[in-house]
Order: structure tokens, then sequence, then C-alpha cells
């Protein structure tokens, strides 16, 4: 049978007499024997044990290093062995082919190099059990883990040199406990790097926490002892053998019974000497003004848009919050904002306020907070210290720096940002249409939460809405939502919306009564009174601005409404009053716009003599006082002239055009005198403007700062026609002194 199948005769009888060997002593150790054969595995297993020395690793770098210089089997079969022995399997091995990553040879045969025969494929972790006693063990990389709440680190496990483990991860506490003693401090106890539910813990980072965000508040990086105060306060009270969570947790079982507050921190260990004068009090998380209440937030990131102090305005409480008080900032900040307004100063005036931050001091001891505007009592106060004058306008905020300006930011019910400024009145005009929303939004779900019916209403065409509140109040998100309702002219209908201020009401609410009596009344004043007229009057009054003869009467029938209303004491806010006043202006209006028209026509007539004398002048010398003369005209006479002037100034419009007329005619022969008192007109007119940019924008403007616009014409008249006389005394020093007190 050898000889047929070309077997080694001698080698067969070596395999039966093992084969006896190893059943004789099984056989006297009392193994029994399996009747099936055993697995590869298990095979190479048992061999194993004996060939330790000869297993062999794949070598990367060699079967790249090959590849590069072009050999045959390009490295596939190089193997890292025992020291770092280098071996190629037999090429009449079966595993030449796919040469696996581990194997072991039973004999290692050199020739013209190092040949492994009679190879097996063997996996790595079979080795360690095998080769305890002969393996080296290597760790590196030391960390904390948070989830397993212990030091780990990376094993390295080699049998003689050939790497079995790379890096297997395993617990480091058992290896070196005190490394991991202290890593375990460091990370877990003073970085916060922990989960746990220790009472000691949470109170402790929640002290830290609040220390953290004075250094913010304070814009400081030296209040907060530092990582090495605190590892010195847990390594002096945690014994040695704690290395990890599971041994803190055990230890700290027993040892919170007999001293609850043992790890516990105390505030004052937390902050350095040096600034311990820096409190919260300082710095507080909420800011109040009236019934207001708004949080209050810190970042200390210079460069950022909110570097600093950030006041939080939910959106439905926009409308109630002005500006005053912000400029003072918080008690914490509020001497370096003094400091640099007097260092905001011109130059003659702040060489006698220095050192600034003296000043400064010396001033918030003095001064009573938040009673008036920062910079007017530091005028005050300052001038009192020193005795030179100056004003508050001589502060030049834009030199203050930004993070020491309050920052707004405008947030909706879920505390989401909308937007943010420094400039309040700024964000109050951009987020009108979203703030009146919001309001929107209050009053539809404090109607639906009392079951009754929205307040605002639209497609009105008669007082259908009972009694209308004048301000509407109810509470959001926790704060007190404020709005003035009115009624709003559509054109074709009345709607009620609210609105922020009462300015706005009063405006709104006005425009919205005349509309709405105007489409009740069956009669349309403005069609009754062009009846009346003849067709030459008709023609006169067609030379209008308006385009049509029909806009000029819509005109005078809104003026004529507005005089009535004002006289019968309107508007008014409930069903029965409207009544009254509906029949009153019904009985007088068509009379009294009848009337209106006819002054119209006096005025139309005296602006056409204007208009024709000034396209007679044209002389290249009097152009800039022909511009002048024409912007006044454009102002005065202009579609919706009668209403915006009323009734009652008509009179005082004809005497201002009459004016312009004399003015012409005097032109040509005082052209010197007439640029002169030009110029001061223009001077008063340029503060008028100046003191309409004050007001907020948007917003409308007041019946003070709108009478001095007639000011401005009764000057007019005083210098370029004397003769017809002024309403009231008026002079340029009047006019300053009425702008003024109409500053806001």
């Amino acid at each position: 049978m050898c000889k047929q199948e070309y077997l080694n005769f001698l080698r067969i009888r070596e395999w039966q007499d093992i084969y006896t060997q190893l059943r004789t002593v099984a056989k006297q150790m009392g193994i029994h024997l399996n009747e099936e054969d055993a697995a590869d595995d298990h095979v190479h297993l048992s061999l194993l044990a004996g060939l330790l020395s000869h297993i062999g690793m794949k070598d990367v770098k060699e079967s790249k290093d090959s590849g590069a210089t072009g050999r045959k089997d390009g490295g596939r079969n190089e193997y890292l062995g025992a020291r770092n022995a280098k071996f190629a399997l037999f090429p009449g091995s079966a595993l030449f082919k796919k040469p696996p990553r581990f194997v072991m040879s039973a004999e290692l045969v050199e020739t013209s190099r190092l040949w492994a025969r009679v190879n097996a494929k063997i996996e790595p972790e079979w080795v360690e059990p095998l080769a305890e006693h002969l393996l080296k063990r290597t760790y590196s990389e030391p960390h904390w883990e948070k989830d397993q709440a212990a030091v780990m680190a990376y094993e390295k496990v080699t049998l003689y040199g050939v790497p079995i483990v790379a890096q297997r991860k395993v617990n480091y506490g058992r290896i070196d406990p005190e490394i991991s003693r202290e890593l375990f401090i460091r990370n877990a106890l003073v970085e916060g790097d922990w989960r746990t539910h220790h009472k000691f813990y949470a109170d402790n980072r929640r002290l830290l926490t609040e220390v953290e965000e004075l250094e913010h508040r304070a814009r400081r990086r030296d209040i907060m002892v530092d990582d090495e105060t605190l590892y010195d306060f847990y390594d002096q009270r945690i014994p040695e053998h704690v290395v990890s969570g599971a041994h803190f947790d055990s230890w700290w079982k027993h040892k919170r019974h007999d001293q609850p507050d043992f790890l516990d921190f105390e505030r004052e260990m937390l902050i350095r000497e040096s600034a311990e004068a820096v409190t919260k009090a300082d710095y507080p998380d909420s800011w109040r003004q009236g019934q207001l209440k708004f949080r209050v937030t810190y970042q200390f990131e210079p460069g950022a848009d909110a570097d600093g102090v950030t006041v939080h305005v939910p959106l439905q409480v926009l409308n109630q919050v002005t500006d005053e008080g912000f400029d003072w900032q918080i008690p914490g900040l509020r001497e370096e904002v003094v400091t640099e307004l007097i260092r905001s100063l011109p130059k003659p005036i702040r060489r006698n306020y220095v050192p600034a931050p003296n000043f400064a001091k010396a001033f918030l001891e003095r001064a009573v907070p938040l009673q008036e505007p920062l910079t007017v009592t530091m005028a005050r106060e300052l001038k009192r210290m020193v005795g030179v004058p100056f004003e508050a306008e001589d502060f030049d905020w834009s030199r203050v720096p930004e993070h020491l300006r309050v920052t707004f930011r405008i947030v909706d019910e879920r505390r989401r940002k909308v937007a943010e400024d420094k400039d309040l009145e700024a964000l109050k005009l951009r987020l009108r249409p979203k703030a009146r929303q919001a309001l929107s939004q209050a009053a539809a779900a404090t109607a639906q939460r009392q079951g009754g019916e929205s307040l605002e209403r639209k497609g009105l065409t008669d007082w259908t809405i009972g009694s209308l509140t004048r301000v509407f109040e109810t509470r959001r998100a926790g704060q007190p939502v404020k709005a003035y309702p009115a009624l709003v002219d559509d054109g074709d209908t009345v709607s009620v919306r609210l609105f922020d201020t009462e300015a706005e009401q009063a405006e709104a609410m006005w425009k919205g009564t005349r509309r709405l009596i105007l489409l009740s009344i069956p009669v349309n004043p403005a069609k009754f009174a062009s009846e009346k007229l003849t067709n030459p009057q008709k023609l006169a009054l067609s030379a209008n601005p308006h385009g049509s003869v029909q806009a000029l009467f819509d005109d005078c029938a809104m003026a004529a409404a507005d005089r009535l209303i004002a006289d019968f004491g309107g508007p008014v806010w409930d069903e029965e009053s409207y009544r009254k006043l509906y029949d009153k202006v019904r009985a007088e209006i068509v009379d009294t716009t009848v009337r209106a028209v006819g002054q119209v026509q006096q005025v139309l007539a005296a602006w056409q003599a204007c208009e024709r004398r000034l396209k007679g002048v044209r002389s290249p010398a009097l152009l800039p006082n022909l511009q002048d003369v024409r912007g006044q005209l454009d102002a005065l006479v202009r579609p919706g002239f009668v209403t915006e002037a009323g009734l009652r100034r008509l009179p005082d419009l004809m005497r201002y055009l009459v004016a312009a007329d004399r003015r012409l005619q005097q032109m040509p022969a005082n052209v010197q005198r007439d640029t002169t008192r030009m110029a001061k007109v223009h001077e008063m007119r340029d503060e008028y403007a100046w003191l309409l940019e004050q007001l907020p924008q948007g917003r409308p403007v007041p019946q003070q700062v709108r009478d001095i616009r007639w000011m401005v014409e009764e000057l007019r008249v005083s210098y370029f026609a004397h003769a017809l006389g002024t309403a009231y005394p008026v002079s340029d020093k009047r006019i300053v002194k009425a702008i003024d007190a109409a500053v806001p």
C-alpha cells in the first residue's frame, strides 16, 4: 500500500508507534477517546503548545518593500518569527499561494534562505493561554474614560518578539495605581468628566460654574483658583486605593455617613484673594424696568457682536421697553463706562479730569444711578468737582468700547433669538411688524381662553364692536403684555388693530373714526359740495395739486370731518358716544365742507398767483432764492394739504402764500437782504430737520413738534412781509427755544 500510494514506509511506522503510545498513555490516565475525528483547529491547538518558538506573523512592511523591488512573490510569504528571525513559507506548502496572517511551522530549514516547512494557520488568541509564562506585556497611553469611570491604557503582548496583541484596552488601575489615582482626581473630580449622582459632586460643579460665570461677567481670568488648588483639595482627602469611579463609590458609601460635607467646596476657597471684592450682586441675572423683568446674560468674547452684557427682551413686550437706564450699565461695569466717557471728552475739557479712573470713582460715590441719563448726571457732577463747564453732548458714546454698551436680544416665547442690536430704537423700528403680530397673537389667545371674540376686526363699515377698550392688558410667558387698540382707516372699510404706543393709537383712532363716519353718511359731502358750485368755480378749482377736482373735494370733506369731530369731543370709544358724535357730524358736515371749499378756493387763487409770479422771475442771480420759494410752495400746497393743515389754519396758509408773493415782488430790488434773511430761515429749517431726526423713527410726530414747522412759516412772514403781521410773536431765538424743549 505504501509503495502504491507513494508513502514512506518508515514514516508510517513512526506514526503507528506514536499513535500506539498515545493511546496507551491516554488509557492509563483515564482519558476516553472520541469516536469522531478531532477538528483541524483542535489538532493545531494541541501542536501549538510544543511549537511556540515556531510561530510567525506576516511582515506587512517587508511585503511592501519586496513588492517595490520587484521580487517574484512580492514578499507575500515573509514572516516575522521568534527573536526577530525572518522566514518564508516553503513553495511546496499548501499555504504558499494564500498565506495567512499567523502560522506555525513544524521545522525551519535554512538553505538559500530560512524556509518554514509543514505549516498550519493559527489564530493569535490561541497563543496567550498556552504561553502565559513566556509573554511580555507593555502598556501605553493611560487615559481617563468617562463611560468606564476608570483609567484605561493600551496593552501590547509579545512572544519572543512576535506581537500577539497589538493594542488591547485594559484597566490601568491594577497596573499603576498611583498614576490611575492622579488621572481619576484630575479628570473626574477636577475637570468634571464623570457621570455620577453624588450630591457633593453636583454642588461643587454648580459652585464652580457660578465662579466661572462671575469671571465672564467681570471680564477677568484671575477670579477662580487654578486646577492645582482643586487637585490638592481632593488629594488630601481621598485615600490611596481609590483609583476609579467604582473604588470611589465603595469608599464614599461609608464615608458620607460620618462626614457628609467632607468633600464640599467653600465659595471662599474658589476665589483668589485679589478678587474677593468682585461679587455677584454687581453682575445681576435680571434687569427691571417698571413691571417688566428681563433676563441678563454675559459673554466674554472680544470681537463678538454680543460681547459684554446682553438683555433678553421678549418680543411681545418690545413696545413697552425704553432705553431709559440702560446707559448706566450694570453696577460691575459702571465705573468702566464712566471712565471711558470721561476719556471721550474733547481734549481741552478732558485734561481737567485726569486721571479719569479717579474722577469716575469719585463721581459714582456721589451720584444717584438711574434717576436721569448718565451723561446729564456726569456733566452736572463733574462740573461741581472741578468747575470747568461743559455739556452732556460733549461726551462721545462712539468712543466707548462696544462691550461696555448693552446688547438687546429680542426673543420669542420659546427664548429663541429673533434679532439683536445695541440700538433699541433701531430694533423697535425693524421688528415693528413682528411685534404687532406678537401682540395680535396674544390678543387672539386671550380671547380664545376667555371664550370671546377677538379684539382685532376687519371690514367694518359701522360701529358694531360695542365698547373699545383703551388699553389691552394680559400676561404671556410670565410678562405683562400691554397694547393700545384703535380704529384704522383702510380706505373702503375700517378695522381694529393693536398699536405699540398711545401716540400711534391716538393718530390711528382719529383717522379711523373719521373714515367710519364718512362711510356711514348717506350723502357724500364732497359730491354735494361739488354740485353747489358753478362751472367757472369748478374750473378755477381744477388747477390744484390733487390731480382732480373730486380729489380736492374729498380732501375738504375730510378736513371738515376733522373740524367737527374736534368740536364735538371726538373721537369716542363706545357705541352710544359714537352714535351721538355721528349724528352731530352728519348734521353739519355738508355745510362745513361747502365753506371749506370756499376757503380753499381763495387759497388756491393765491397759490396760482404765486406760481405765475414765480415763473415770471428769470434772473440767474436769484436762482437760489427762487428755489427756496419753490420748495416753500410745494410744502404748503400739495395733495392732502387741506386735511394736513386743517380748516383752522387755512387763513394762516393764505397769509403765508400772500407773504411769498410779496417776497417775489421785492426780491429783484433787494437781493442781498432777501438772501441774508433766507439764510436765517434755512438755519431754523435745518434745526427743525435735526429735531425730526432725534424722534423715534416710524412714530407719530408730536403736536408740539409739528407746531414748530408753522413757526418757521411765521418767521418767513416776519422777514419777507412784515406788514401782514404774524399770528404770535416769533423769532429765531423763540424757535430754538421751542426746539430745545421738544428734544426727547
